[in-house]
């Protein structure tokens, strides 16, 4: 009996020593909370994280003449183009528009329509939370209710001069996003 003591013991002792060079389990990420958002982009009660992503891509604008002030320009927007991954960077799908589109790799889409925005940080595109249109396809799109734009990073309009030599010019603005889908709960 002794022997097939220490025999465990000197197993378990040889196997805790090889774990002991493994690298450490990564943390369980935390699931997403909405407590630090402003109440005008927060998804209403009754409703669940479905899929959450990051957007990485450009904002395109343009340079046009205000219609409303002869002589003034401005720089408009016209769209996104963000590839959508999971938090551990696996390609998820895109995001592009208008109309603002989701597109998920298993052919499942969706559009939606802007509820609320929030200011973000300066230098950051808004906050913004978007109510969904029912998903075009069965799959990871299926069932959205609402899409929250958070945790942005760039996107605002060029700083470079907007006038009536730059009219018609476009430029490219990078910006990354965090894109919270909710369901129904």
């Amino acid at each position: 009996m002794r022997t097939a003591t220490s025999l465990l013991t000197l197993g378990a002792a040889t196997f805790l020593s090889a774990c002991a060079g493994l690298p450490a389990m990564p943390e369980m990420a935390k699931p997403f909370s909405q407590d630090g958002l402003p109440d005008a982009v927060k998804v209403p009660a009754g409703h669940a994280v479905a899929l959450e992503s990051v957007g990485v891509g450009e904002i395109t604008y343009e340079c046009r003449a205000k219609a409303a002030m002869p002589g003034s320009h401005e720089w408009v927007f016209l769209g996104p183009m963000a590839e959508l991954k999971n938090r551990q960077g696996a390609k998820l799908g895109s995001y592009y528009g208008p109309p603002a589109t989701w597109a998920a790799l298993d052919g499942s889409k969706l559009t939606g329509s802007q509820l609320a925005v929030a200011p973000a940080a300066p230098g950051n595109i808004p906050l913004q939370l978007v109510k969904a249109n029912p998903a075009v396809g069965a799959g990871l799109l299926s069932g959205v209710s609402h899409i929250q734009r958070v945790a942005t990073q760039g996107g605002v309009a060029p700083a470079s001069p907007c006038d009536a030599s730059s009219v018609g010019k476009q430029q490219r603005v990078p910006y990354q996003a965090d894109y919270i889908f909710w369901k129904a709960a």
